[in-house]
């Protein structure tokens, strides 16, 4: 869906028949767009697995060349979704393991985004209403979250590129044990600034805009000011000051994976003019094609900001 309404930018279909169709509903496509993994030739003959990563990969430098000559998007927003169908279809039962794959692939969507000089990064990782799951699950969810917010504080590739790290969200909701990875991370790379890696974790969007407005009343209340008073100077940017990315430019991308065409109130304030893309890819298996299927997809609109 585009800023104007229209389904767009999802990832094409593959050819042929059931079986392609069936992987790309997983996630699952082969690397060559058009093919389907080990029997694209004629009467169905094997290509070699060498061949195969060869064609993968000099399709990805072409994309990587092609996204290199157009401006990049200041901001992407990425919502992480599909993380139980990708571990129902690989026979994954154990909760742990289960985000673990999901929140490893962070590393590699922080790569591509430093490799593209794209400054600010925000994925949602986990929402308010995903906490409401069964505690088995949630224990996996907050397992892999501190896991990955210590080795982030630690990781070197993250202190070389000067990546900050920083949490939104109501973090108060959280175990303490998660909340002290939390802090770990944002102390260790307070000082960076080259890119901004924003983990929205217990986020909701509803919930960031009540947020934002409770804390500018208690502010305006700080200072005496009277309620006619507080409304009749509220504006937008008024309200956006307090928004949970105050120090971030709104999302020029969103991206969501898993074949799910909607927002969920992902940034609902800040994407009023963010061009969107779907990838029918889950999480765990979403390649650096599909990242740069996206940004192209991004660079190839025209974007009117309701002009």
């Amino acid at each position: 869906m585009s800023a104007h309404g229209g389904v767009v930018g999802a990832a094409p279909a593959v050819g042929g028949g059931p079986a392609a169709a069936a992987l790309a509903g997983q996630g699952l496509r082969p690397a060559v767009p058009g093919a389907v993994a080990g029997r694209d030739r004629p009467g169905g003959r094997p290509v070699h697995a060498a061949v195969r990563r060869l064609l993968y990969y000099l399709y990805e430098r072409r994309l990587v060349r092609q996204v290199r000559e157009r401006p990049m998007p200041a901001h992407v927003g990425i919502i992480l979704d599909g993380n139980r169908r990708h571990a129902r279809i690989h026979q994954l039962t154990d909760p742990h393991a289960i985000y673990r794959l999901g929140a490893d692939k962070l590393d590699d969507v922080l790569a591509w985004c430093a490799e593209l000089r794209i400054p600010a990064v925000t994925l949602w990782v986990l929402s308010t209403a995903n906490l409401e799951r069964p505690s088995e699950e949630v224990s996996g969810i907050l397992a892999a979250i501190e896991a990955k917010m210590k080795a982030l504080a630690e990781d070197p590739q993250i202190h070389w590129r000067g990546i900050r790290v920083r949490a939104v969200g109501r973090i108060e909701h959280l175990p303490p044990s998660t909340v002290a990875a939390i802090r770990q991370a944002e102390r260790a790379t307070a000082a960076y600034a080259a890119m901004t890696v924003t983990i929205a974790v217990a986020y909701g969007g509803r919930e960031e805009i009540v947020d934002a407005v409770r804390a500018l009343l208690r502010d305006r209340a700080r200072e005496g000011a009277r309620p006619e008073d507080i409304a009749a100077t509220l504006t937008p940017e008024t309200i956006s000051r307090y928004l949970y990315t105050e120090a971030l430019p709104d999302p020029d991308l969103i991206i969501r994976t898993s074949g799910e065409v909607r927002l969920s109130g992902f940034l609902l304030w800040q994407s009023a003019y963010s061009e969107y893309y779907f990838s029918d890819v889950f999480w765990p298996a979403f390649r650096k094609i599909d990242f740069l299927r996206a940004v192209r997809a991004y660079q190839q609109r025209q974007r009117r900001f309701g002009q």
